[in-house]
């Protein structure tokens, strides 16, 4: 108790000073230095490799380093003794959906036990506990048992297990890869929640970089160092440049022009992205339009970068684009690829039955040859079930499909040799090389030997592999091992994609380099592809999505048209920065603006009658002593749209 009293509030929660950890030749973290204040919210970001784990492992005193000091609550830790001393005062919640959870116990049973081992007393146990389960949402699921709980589930059960002893400092890694943007959204409101209450500090690491402006301050590592820390809006000021939005009527050609000059030139749905380093808007579109002459150039405007486009240009000073670069060749050399005017898939009225469970009930959708579609929806909405059926894995209970030209219920196996599929679960052998795979899948699909050099070579090349061939794939990062799954799945030449959630827990820049190659099959070769995903900008890039919640469609459109629908029926998204932000969200929260959410030191709320809503907020700011520094108009995001539709189904639901 003494000790506790002679807390010092204004000392960092954390100091890392120059920190060294090895895996024997390997370098982990390469002089890491930074500190987190108490009640922080502290963001690592960075690639695959980049060090983050096995730093967060350090401050959680689960993993010994070589140099460097580092203090953790005031407690030097320079022995596993030290280490001892603070665990008791920290939550740590390692990579992995599930990864600290007991598959065969329940819900109840995960809590009640990770309580017993942190002593947490009886009295106290079922007060936490309902608060806690309240909080996630996960109430009415006491008596399920973990392993049959949806991903998104699964991490906030494994948080409310962190958060039990009510610690001083968290530590979360990776806490929301593969989890849907409704339990994103349950996870940011739960950590503002302990911030507002308890002081509560947090070291949060993310692949996803729209949740980096959420951070107070963050570090972005490379290659084991810290490259630059600070807040988002000062590390967006050291990225100097315009980001150029534009559409053009030859958009492939368009393209090519312009990653002849420009490293961050990508395509997102009909749309093109050029993040113009070091130059003024009016200077970036002058270059921009100077790389199009001749071509026909529509709706060119020059917003402000985001902080993937500053992060991805930082990653790349120091990861310059080389020798695994994809060279974007014709997969379909011995025929045409396939024209882009018909029905490459069509679903419906599919329905699909487990037992009494429907797990997807009569959804009916069509993609077109050359046409990226992408199916949206929460954990366990009936996304990968759908596809199982289209692609011939599951049998359908009821309604029917097309796929490739096949009847889905008769010719699964043309179904099979025209398609390529690449699952959530991994479908790479580890202990084989890259090309050790490839030539396994080749056969497998049924390319005959005659072809196989040649269709490997091809696919090597497209996914940008060739300076990886021989290497195992245990060996390789997440982001080549996804583009080997790629490759695999399209060795044979198909007319039809499958991805199910390819890219997650793939760094920034192994996404954006994934996605050149899909954009690249989709225009061009005339691939059409089904894609899911849980990241919102990664849905930009699609032509048209379908959002399902328990296993129905619930909005079928272009992204463009889900945003403009929000807008007329939901309003803008009002940008708001006060001081103090936590009593200014309180004070929100109680004047009715119930989807008010903090992001990083700002906070954003949907209103339908701007003048109204700013005029309330200015007149409740100022009775409460709260100091508003800045209102602004934001347009609505997908994942604005994904929140609110999910939200307004659920509470349909609750209602009937």
């Amino acid at each position: 108790m003494g000790q506790a009293a002679l807390v010092d509030n204004d000392a960092p929660v954390v100091r890392v000073q120059a920190l060294v950890k090895r895996y024997r030749k390997q370098m982990a973290v390469d002089g890491a230095s930074f500190s987190i204040g108490r009640g922080e919210i502290y963001g690592l970001i960075g690639p695959d490799g980049a060090g983050k784990s096995s730093l967060m492992k350090a401050i959680a005193g689960v993993l010994s380093f070589e140099g460097g000091m580092l203090h953790v609550l005031g407690e030097k830790i320079d022995s596993e003794a030290a280490a001892e001393r603070v665990k008791g005062r920290l939550g740590f919640m390692p990579q992995g959906l599930g990864l600290n959870l007991y598959p065969e116990l329940s819900v109840e049973e995960n809590v009640d036990f990770f309580a017993q081992l942190r002593d947490v007393p009886p009295e106290e146990l079922a007060r936490r506990k309902h608060k806690l389960l309240a909080m996630t949402r996960l109430g009415n699921f006491r008596d399920r048992p973990m392993k049959h709980l949806s991903g998104g589930m699964k991490q906030k059960l494994g948080l409310v297990c962190t958060l039990i002893h009510e610690p001083e400092l968290i530590i979360l890694d990776e806490p929301t890869t593969g989890v849907d943007p409704v339990s994103r959204r349950d996870f940011w409101m739960i950590l503002t929640q302990l911030l507002r209450e308890r002081d509560v500090t947090a070291l949060v690491s993310t692949a996803y970089m729209d949740e980096a402006a959420r951070f107070h301050r963050l570090s972005l590592m490379f290659d084991g160092r810290v490259l630059i820390e600070g807040e988002p809006d000062v590390i967006l000021r050291e990225v100097p440049g315009t980001l150029v939005e534009l559409v053009a009527e030859s958009q492939v050609e368009a393209l090519l022009r312009l990653e002849t000059r420009f490293p961050q030139a990508e395509a997102v749905g009909p749309k093109l992205r050029v993040f113009v380093p070091g130059a003024v808007p009016q200077v970036a579109r002058a270059q921009v339009e100077a790389q199009l002459e001749g071509l026909m150039v529509n709706e060119m405007q020059a917003v402000a970068p985001e902080l993937e486009d500053a992060f991805i240009a930082l990653l790349q000073r120091r990861q310059p684009a080389g020798q695994d670069d994809a060279q974007k060749s014709r997969l379909w050399l011995d025929g045409d690829p396939p024209k882009g005017d018909g029905d490459a898939i069509a679903a419906r009225e599919l329905s699909r039955d487990f037992d009494h469970f429907r797990a997807v009930d009569r959804v009916s959708f069509e993609v077109r040859q050359g046409e990226i579609f992408g199916l949206l929806g929460a954990n366990g909405a009936g996304k990968t079930t759908a596809i199982k059926m289209l692609t011939g894995i599951l049998p359908p209970t009821g309604g029917a499909g097309t796929v490739a030209g096949a009847d889905m219920r008769h010719a699964s196996q043309a179904i099979k040799e025209r398609i390529g599929y690449v699952s959530q679960a991994f479908s790479l052998y580890q202990d084989m090389t890259v090309t050790e795979n490839l030539r396994l899948f080749a056969r497998i699909y049924g390319v005959p030997n005659s072809r196989l050099a040649e269709r490997i070579g091809r696919v090597v090349a497209l996914a940008g592999l060739s300076g990886v061939t021989t290497q195992l794939v245990s060996k390789l990062p997440m982001g080549i091992r996804q583009r080997l799954a790629l490759a695999g799945a399209l060795v044979h030449g198909p007319r039809v994609l499958f991805l199910d959630e390819p890219t997650s827990g793939v760094d920034p820049i192994g996404r954006r380099r994934f996605w050149e190659i899909l954009v690249h099959l989709a225009r061009v070769e005339q691939v059409a592809i089904l894609i899911t995903t849980h990241y919102m900008n990664e849905a930009e890039h699609c032509d048209h999505l379908a959002l399902m919640h328990a296993g129905r469609v619930i909005a079928d459109d272009t992204p463009a048209a889900l945003k403009a629908a929000l807008q007329q029926e939901a309003g803008q998204v009002l940008d708001i920065a006060a001081e103090p932000v936590l009593p200014a969200l309180e004070a929100l929260e109680q004047a009715g603006f119930a989807d008010a959410a903090m992001f990083g030191k700002r906070i954003h709320l949907l209103a339908r009658d701007i003048t109204a809503a700013e005029a309330r907020i200015r007149t409740l700011f100022a009775e409460r002593g709260i100091q508003l520094l800045d209102i602004a108009l934001r347009t609505p995001t997908l994942e604005d749209v994904f929140v609110y539709r999910i939200l307004q189904q659920e509470q349909q639901e609750a209602s009937a």
